[in-house]
């Protein structure tokens, strides 16, 4: 009988024991690893995103990948107060934080973001729901005035 119950511990410990060599945990065929979709092996940065007065927002589209976790730096001139609206690209990911001059907010959800002068904020978060998607500035028609973005 003792023989038996240990040879149920020995088979349950098993998958345990493979979890417990996390050195392969860097490389990228290995999987997420403990910190699952925050893990550094699934991190990617995008192009800064730029808002200044008759400049485009981006110099291309953003193809992103759902259940990948990306940061993004939006960056202000100052040369005319403007924001970046996109309700239905900001639904469509769940945001980690955003850090404004080192402060760190871990919002709930946002629909826009806005500067009223030069400065930066960089936004991380996870692409969740596929689809087309856009962050524009708002009451602009051109086509250099917002990003076009698609999660697959």
């Amino acid at each position: 009988m003792k023989k038996a119950i240990l040879a149920a511990i020995i088979l349950a410990a098993i998958p345990f024991a493979a979890q417990a060599d996390d050195e392969d945990d860097a490389k990228p065929e290995a999987g997420l690893g403990l910190a699952g979709l925050l893990s550094k092996s699934n991190r990617q940065s995008l192009p800064n995103i730029t808002l200044s007065a008759g400049q485009p927002v981006s110099k291309a589209p953003l193809t992103l990948k759902s259940g990948k976790y990306y940061t993004v730096k939006i960056e202000a001139d100052g040369s005319q107060e403007l924001a970046l609206e996109g309700a239905g690209f900001f639904r469509a990911v769940w945001i980690n934080e955003i850090v404004i001059e080192g402060i760190e907010i871990r919002p709930l959800g946002i629909d826009s973001i806005e500067f009223d002068e030069a400065g930066e904020a960089e936004i991380s978060f996870v692409a969740i729901k596929p689809g087309s998607y856009h962050l524009k500035v708002p009451g602009s028609t051109g086509d250099s005035q917002q990003v076009a973005i698609t999660i697959e």
